[in-house]
């Protein structure tokens, strides 16, 4: 399922046109965007939680020609499914 689809499956559960329901996920995805920006933690009851986790800098090689390079420690987005979300999938 992509973007449009969604927007297309929420407006037509919440009644809604699509404009506002895509408007409303863009609100949803920049909120959730800004908080883990601000290292805050996102935990959405039953769905499950977003999160960020830091990476260490490694050194890695270059497939093409085997050199070895450095690759930079960096901050990662991460989500967890909540239990009620496992269970309806499996």
């Amino acid at each position: 399922m992509n973007k449009q689809e969604l927007v297309s499956k929420i407006a037509d559960n919440s009644k809604c046109t699509k404009s506002d329901a895509s408007n409303m996920l863009d609100a949803m995805i920049d909120i959730i965007t800004k908080s883990l920006k601000k290292g805050q933690e996102v935990r959405l009851t039953g769905f499950g939680t977003f999160k960020t986790t830091k990476r260490k800098a490694t050194t890695g090689r270059n497939p093409r020609t085997g050199q070895t390079i450095k690759i930079a420690a960096k901050t990662q987005p991460k989500f967890t499914a909540g239990k009620s979300l496992r269970d309806s999938v499996n």
